[in-house]
């Protein structure tokens, strides 16, 4: 079965635009209508045919079942959120009552007062307890709930199996395997980049850091702080930045490179392995490399381990400032619940979040596997805190890797300037 495209992983694909906090009351409204329009936002699409078909689907059962109801969808560009969300929260008689919108922007909405609290409603929805608890973490900040995990984009590692049979190279099974068989691999093909992945791919690197048992801040109470300059940090960055190197990926070509080049340079057959998600397995079906290609999860920095991934998606929510709060609620639990997940992923390749769909995904698509195998592996996260959004905006991470690369700084100089900046952005600086 081949994957259809999946399109628009707004926070999975690439860093995210700056979504500022809006201000806002964050009084929630009082008012409950049963009738009238419900209004929806979701996000538009390169290719949007197929998702209209499946929205179109629920909104004919959604208003055939609630009479005096029409539901009106807008489908609006991805690259104007920021200004859409923001104006909404302020003016709630312009905002709609159910919105898409991607796992990293929801701390901001939070704190801006946007989305509204459906602690109590997931908890009396039979569906919510099949939730990956990972990605039912994306939804939560201090503990409440604020929305439903639509779909999630995993990555994982993908390398040419005619470049490893030829030069009889083993698969890796660590990531030191991986740089090594990419060393390896660039050395007898150096046409070829050996791991094409970037300095600006931070859901590429991230990956090494965690498996090291680094992250990028801790949190107590309230407060958070960088921890991309501890010493578990630093060796993932250190061996991320091996990559970055002449023998594997070299800096003039790679160091600017996010996660869209890295992804078409394997695509293009122009490097022998890389670092992709299930939503770019279309693509590399449809191109040159199509049947000299697997997939396997990222290892970790041990044989049979995996290296936590970053738990990329968009979910759907209820505006605070509804009027009609029981409706929205019913219609996010309606596109957002296991049928019409099901559907999305058969329409758009969107992995659904449900564990049993997951099971019953990885059965009828074998290619899923190992993306489902990286999510039950145990999945991390952006710290959930507005201040992500100045700190993604500011490209801190990017820059730290790019200095790295390009032989500005040390593992140690960088990180600590990282480290700084990000304190700063957390402390409001």
């Amino acid at each position: 079965m081949r994957i259809p495209r999946a399109l628009g992983l707004v926070c999975a694909t690439a860093l995210l635009a700056s979504c500022a906090p809006a201000q806002s009351t964050g009084n929630d409204s009082t008012a409950d209508e049963m009738t009238g329009t419900l209004r929806v936002w979701l996000f538009s699409e390169v290719n949007q045919e197929p998702k209209e078909k499946v929205v179109d689907e629920a909104v004919e059962e959604f208003e055939a079942a609630h009479e005096g109801v029409t539901v009106d969808v807008q489908y609006i560009p991805v690259d104007t959120r920021a200004e859409r969300f923001r104006a909404a929260f302020n003016d709630p008689s312009s905002a709609p009552d159910v919105a898409e919108f991607g796992n990293t922007d929801l701390a901001g909405y939070v704190e801006a007062g946007g989305f509204a609290d459906i602690t109590e409603d997931l908890s009396a929805w039979d569906e919510a307890a099949d939730f990956s608890p990972e990605l039912a973490a994306t939804t939560e900040v201090d503990g409440a709930s604020y929305g439903v995990p639509w779909y999630v984009g995993m990555r994982a590692l993908y390398y040419r199996t005619d470049l490893f049979s030829e030069h009889d190279i083993e698969v890796p099974e660590t990531l030191e395997e991986v740089v090594e068989a990419a060393r390896e691999l660039r050395e007898k093909e150096p046409d070829l980049l050996g791991l094409s992945s970037g300095g600006a791919y931070t859901y590429g690197f991230l990956p090494f850091v965690w498996a090291h048992g680094g992250d990028i801040a801790t949190v107590e109470g309230d407060t958070h702080t960088a921890a991309i300059d501890s010493a578990q940090s630093r060796a993932g960055v250190e061996l991320y930045s091996e990559v970055l190197s002449e023998d594997v990926c070299p800096p003039q070509t790679c160091s600017e490179m996010g996660g869209n080049d890295s992804v078409q340079n394997f695509v293009a057959g122009r490097a022998a392995m890389t670092i992709g998600g299930n939503f770019n397995l279309n693509a590399v079906e449809e191109s040159e490399v199509a049947d000299d290609y697997a997939v396997i999860p990222l290892p970790g920095t041990e044989p049979g381990s995996i290296a936590p991934a970053f738990a990329g998606g968009n979910n759907l929510g209820v505006l605070a400032g509804t009027e009609r709060r029981t409706l929205a609620v019913e219609f996010m639990k309606l596109l957002g619940g296991k049928d019409y997940q099901l559907k999305m992923y058969e329409a758009m390749g969107n992995l659904p979040t449900f564990t049993d769909v997951q099971a019953e995904v990885a059965q009828s698509s074998p290619e899923m596997e190992p993306f489902i195998a990286t999510l039950e592996a145990g999945t991390r996260f952006v710290p959930v805190t507005g201040a992500w959004s100045t700190i993604d905006a500011q490209t801190v991470l990017p820059s730290m890797m790019q200095q790295i690369a390009g032989g500005d700084a040390t593992v140690e100089e960088a990180t600590a300037e990282a480290a700084t900046r990000m304190n700063d952005a957390f402390s409001g600086q």
